[in-house]
């Protein structure tokens, strides 16, 4: 299989790229290499002769055009996307033009090629998005989100995300462009970006900073290994059902400051401070972000049922492996951390 991957330098495109090349895949990976972008993401496979790079905006439409007609790829995964919450508080303006605007231009990239090469029935759209977009759930643990939850997104992020979902499943029923769509809880693992909870908590923990903890901690994140979520996306744009939306979830929820001590215990373990102290000692409550959503957590009884398909990682043993691969990798994360906005508080409102 031929696959078009958007935003394959980026934290999740790169594990689907890395993981579809394994599997014997042709990959194209599309991207605009911005700030969260980083080609050593992908260095393992870079040398493959199933890999090919195309450095282009999703916003660019003859772009796009030449990239279809070059390649003719058998299906796409649309991962390309502004992710950062605090950033789209600050400056939403990115967030719009490329999830939303961008995404519009792959759509109609996608099914001009689609329409040109006579519809064929196994070419596939898969929209990649986030459970973000379905707002924010009570502390009752029995009620989670469905794939018919309604959409309720708090954030410029969210809400940039919901109006791409929107548009993916307007194609799809118009114009009857063959899509799938996934939304995915809280993503963690190797290559993530250190502006996110989890790379920001190890980086100042071994720099001897505060770990800042949003509000007092209680809000709830399902989390999901970043390779488990590849693995459930590649299983998705081959095996999922026309214009059907698939929940994938970790099933490990945990409060942001359970998270954290976890974290802090991993590291007193895997590297102790100099002092003998523990990491728990650097904590530091910060002001809350605005509009910061209580709990997400996803049923994933769907996929689960329709496809087979189960996370195989738990967030302990995900946490330890992400812990481990952050302190054998110091020169990838260093060169990241000159980078705009890195290491700054961002979105107070």
């Amino acid at each position: 299989m031929k696959i078009l991957v958007t935003g394959g330098a980026g934290f999740i495109g790169s594990a689907v790229v890395r993981l579809a090349v394994a599997r014997g895949h042709d990959v194209i990976n599309l991207d605009a290499l911005t700030y969260a972008a980083c080609l050593d993401n992908v260095a393992e496979v870079a040398g493959s002769n199933r890999y090919t790079f195309e450095h282009a905006d999703i916003r660019d439409r003859a772009a796009l055009d030449r990239i279809f007609e070059t390649h003719q790829p058998d299906v796409v995964m649309h991962l390309a996307a502004e992710s950062h919450v605090d950033r789209s508080i600050d400056g939403p303006g990115d967030f719009i033009e490329t999830n939303i605007t961008g995404t519009y231009k792959m759509l109609e990239a996608a099914r001009s090629y689609w329409v040109k090469a006579d519809r064929p029935d196994t070419f596939r759209f898969h929209h990649i998005s986030t459970d973000e977009v379905y707002g924010s759930l009570p502390a009752d643990p029995s009620v989670q989100f469905t794939e018919d939850t309604s959409y309720d997104p708090r954030s410029p992020y969210s809400a940039s995300k919901a109006a791409s979902d929107h548009l993916v499943r307007a194609w799809h029923e118009t114009y009857g462009l063959p899509v799938v769509l996934t939304n995915c809880s809280n993503n963690y693992g190797p290559y993530h970006f250190p502006e996110k909870l989890i790379p920001v908590i190890i980086l100042n923990a071994l720099a001897g900073k505060p770990l800042p903890i949003y509000g007092d901690g209680s809000n709830i994140r399902d989390w999901l290994y970043v390779e488990d979520h590849a693995d459930a996306l590649l299983l998705v744009v081959e095996k999922g059902k026309l214009g059907r939306s698939y929940n994938v979830g970790g099933e490990n929820e945990r409060s942001n400051l359970d998270l954290v001590k976890t974290l802090c215990g991993i590291l007193d373990d895997l590297r102790p401070r100099a002092d003998g102290k523990p990491y728990s000692n650097q904590i530091e409550f910060v002001t809350d972000r605005p509009g910061h959503d209580a709990r997400y957590a996803i049923d994933p009884s769907r996929i689960r049922e329709e496809l087979g398909w189960r996370p195989s990682v738990t967030v302990e043993e995900g946490l330890r492996r992400t812990v481990q691969w952050y302190l054998d990798n110091e020169a990838w994360w260093q060169a990241l951390l000159d980078r705009d906005g890195v290491g700054k508080r961002l979105g107070t409102g």
